[in-house]
């Protein structure tokens, strides 16, 4: 049986990392695996790394955290479906090519230098990197409540 290691979930056949892993199983920053014993799904598609660069409290906006993340996905890597709770999320492309969707809309592509925006509360569909022989790599902002 396979089971998550702390910090990630096991959804829809991918493992998906937690990206503030300081509040994930305090908040609702990412989508978490159900109750009981996680299913016995072997993982074909590589997971996602993350390094948290910054995080701290916005000295000007009172309870919100700034946290900036860098996320390196694999050659073919995606994430599985996920929500950020209650944070703005800021998306950026650092390197390679990316399929994103969020809910209520279509598949878009995302190139190096380009950007996407996640308001509060949003469903992530689909974040994965296209290209099968290069990593890709992400950075991106969350503005959320402060723990």
């Amino acid at each position: 049986m396979i089971r998550p290691r702390p910090g990630r979930a096991l959804l829809a056949g991918a493992t998906v990392t937690c990206l503030l892993t300081a509040g994930c199983a305090a908040a609702p920053h990412h989508a978490t695996a159900p109750a009981g014993p996680a299913p016995a799904i072997a993982t074909t598609t590589p997971a996602e790394t993350r390094t948290v660069l910054l995080e701290q409290q916005l000295p000007n906006v009172k309870g919100k955290t700034f946290t900036s993340v860098l996320i390196t996905f694999p050659p073919g890597g995606r994430a599985g479906p996920h929500k950020h709770g209650n944070a703005f999320v800021y998306a950026y492309v650092l390197d390679g090519t990316f399929r994103s969707r969020l809910a209520g809309e279509g598949v878009r592509t995302f190139r190096q230098g380009e950007n996407w925006t996640e308001p509060p509360g949003t469903h992530h569909l689909l974040t994965e990197n296209t290209s099968r022989t290069q990593p890709g790599r992400l950075l991106v902002i969350f503005i959320a409540d402060a723990g």
